[in-house]
């Protein structure tokens, strides 16, 4: 894991195939990390609670990304979610504050339970062909000012965008067949 008292960039070694549990929680003086291609899991919890951490760069490798695994990193602005990435954990992005746009990849069906909630400048986010799922409280109180839901998505379940108060254009395709009540 990071090793105590360092600050600054850490780069992950090429070893490395998983990162685990809690890795890197709470290392507050993390600013950078380079993610080495060896990687294709980033575990629960694993940068969570870096609140400095202002770039990650998730390898194409990377198919999963575990529950609240970048959850309070406050000082990361963007995010870029590779097509390669078939499991979002819930949570995974939630309370970034300063978390401005996100690009996620087509390999995710399913946006999950308060996967980029609280992340309240959040202004845009590219959701792709292929999500079949927003989930519960997905974008709930984010700054999204519009939202193009594509032709894929057969459900929006309950508070998926709740609180986007400045949300004042969506676009829903004929695809969708269920819209639970307060998903807006």
């Amino acid at each position: 894991a990071f090793p105590g008292g360092k600050s600054g960039h850490y780069a992950i070694p090429g070893s490395v195939t998983s990162i685990g549990r809690a890795a890197f929680h709470g290392c507050r003086s993390l600013t950078t990390v380079t993610i080495p291609d060896s990687v294709t899991s980033i575990g629960t919890d694993a940068f969570y609670e870096c609140s400095n951490l202002t770039s990650v760069t998730i390898p194409d490798s990377v198919t999963s990304i575990g529950g609240n695994a970048f959850t309070d990193c406050d000082s990361l602005t963007s995010v870029t979610i590779p097509n390669s990435v078939t499991s979002l954990g819930d949570g995974a992005f939630k309370s970034c504050d300063s978390l401005k746009s996100v690009t996620i990849g087509n390999g995710i069906k399913n946006i999950g339970y308060k996967a980029f909630a609280y992340s309240n400048n959040l202004t845009s986010v590219t959701i792709p062909d292929g999500v079949t799922s927003i989930g519960k409280y997905a974008f709930k109180d984010c700054d999204l000012k519009s939202v193009t839901i594509p032709g894929s998505v057969i459900s929006i379940v309950t508070g998926a965008f709740s609180d986007c108060r400045s949300l004042t254009s969506v676009e829903i395709p004929d695809s969708v067949t269920s819209i639970d009540g307060g998903a807006f």
